[in-house]
């Protein structure tokens, strides 16, 4: 029973000190991120090598100076925030770390823990009861797992429409056979439906983890 114990104080002040610096990332990250896309695809057609690198700039310190402003506040009331909001966040990130890993959606998963993370604390900030938290945090794994699906049939798009992917994962790998569509294909699945489970699973865990031991 105290085995029990300590190891529940554990990953209960673990999930507590990960929770803040997480989430304060995941919304501090968003204003500087959009602000230096917005700069640098909105200056684009002016064709010009000058301004482009000045105005991706001024739009990161667009996105610093709303963080100053308002960053604090958000944090704050990162429970009081709608769940909308949340799944927008969501989006965002698994569209950035799309682009950012180009095309591998391995990396989305990671996704879950800050995820879990949200889930498990609005549902104690509300104090939700048994059924209703089991139900919210069920549709959160739905949502959480459908966009890492649309995520990995882009990437299966991507990578069959691809002529040159079997011979690119068959050097990266240093495999001693050839790579055929046919084992392309089969690895695309094979890990798809791995991801996607491993998703939902992580997304459950942290929520329940969080909403327990907050």
């Amino acid at each position: 029973m105290s085995t029990a114990c300590g190891n529940r104080n554990v990953l209960s002040s673990l999930l507590t000190k990960l929770e803040a610096p997480i989430l304060a990332f995941a919304l501090g990250a968003i204003p500087p991120i959009a602000g230096l896309l917005a700069g640098w695809w909105g200056s684009l057609p002016w064709k010009s090598e000058t301004w482009i690198p000045r105005c991706a700039l001024a739009g990161l310190a667009i996105g610093l100076l709303i963080n100053a402003l308002f960053l604090r506040k958000w944090f704050h009331r990162r429970y009081a925030m709608s769940w909308l909001a949340w799944f927008g966040i969501f989006v965002f990130y698994s569209v950035g770390m799309f682009g950012l890993f180009m095309g591998m959606p391995a990396f989305n998963v990671a996704l879950a823990l800050p995820a879990g993370l949200v889930v498990g604390g609005k549902l104690a900030a509300a104090r939700c009861d048994s059924d209703r938290a089991q139900r919210i945090i069920r549709r959160a794994c739905v949502f959480t797992t459908l966009v890492l699906a649309a995520i990995c049939t882009a990437s299966a798009t991507i990578a069959l429409l691809h002529p040159s992917t079997a011979s690119e994962l068959q050097h990266m790998l240093n495999l001693g056979f050839e790579v055929t569509s046919a084992h392309v294909t089969g690895l695309i699945i094979v890990g798809g439906v791995a991801l996607l489970v491993m998703q939902w699973t992580l997304t459950a865990f942290v929520a329940r983890r969080t909403w327990h031991l907050r």
